[in-house]
């Protein structure tokens, strides 16, 4: 059997499904803001990637002056030493910056998450439960509403469930009345209870 996603009544049905829309929405939007909160945040590592790439074509051009002065006789690999030296170093001038950019691209990740993660938990902590709760009970519930015999099951639990000034409105005595199948007051309980679970009461059977 289907599972049963919405009431049948045209009110609730509609207020189910303006909830399920907005909680989309929802989610949506703080998707988006969390994604402008993170291409904010990994414009910060412009400065840590200009000093990578600062730091690797320093080293390049440093090593390819020693390089050219190591070919000098005699004293070229005296010569060539500090500039190989320098290069190292400019190697780790451009560590840093890759570092700081690596720093960044994480903080933006995992502000991106924070600033979605929870108002999105929030809501779908309170709302979902709600939305299955009603989903279940209605998709078990169908399956008895195909005739008005199945009434005298909603019935009683009409009793146990619903407020007792509920109960009184139908009958002084609702509990003498089912036990005696009162027809009408057996659908009346019923009734209230299949309101509850966002089904519409199968046809009165016509007499015969």
């Amino acid at each position: 059997m289907a599972m049963k996603i919405y009431a049948d009544g045209a009110g609730r049905r509609t207020r189910q499904m303006l909830g399920d829309l907005l909680l989309v929405l929802w989610i949506l939007l703080w998707l988006t803001l969390a994604q402008v909160v993170r291409d904010a945040t990994l414009s910060l590592a412009a400065p840590g990637r200009q000093i990578e790439d600062a730091g690797i074509g320093l080293a390049g051009r440093l090593r390819e002056a020693g390089a050219g002065v190591g070919e000098i006789p005699l004293v070229g690999d005296d010569i060539r030493a500090p500039f190989d030296a320098a290069g190292d170093a400019a190697d780790q001038i451009a560590s840093a910056g890759a570092a700081q950019v690596e720093a960044v691209h994480n903080l933006a990740n995992w502000l991106g998450l924070v600033v979605a993660a929870i108002p999105i938990l929030v809501v779908v902590v309170v709302y979902l439960p709600v939305r299955w709760r009603f989903v279940r009970e209605a998709t078990a519930g169908q399956r008895f509403v195909g005739s008005g015999q199945d009434l005298d099951l909603f019935a009683l639990r009409a009793m146990a469930h619903q407020p007792l000034h509920r109960l009184a409105r139908i009958s002084a005595d609702p509990a003498g009345a089912w036990r005696t199948r009162d027809a009408d007051v057996v659908r009346a309980l019923a009734e209230l209870e299949l309101r509850d679970a966002g089904l519409t009461p199968p046809p009165t059977r016509q007499g015969g």
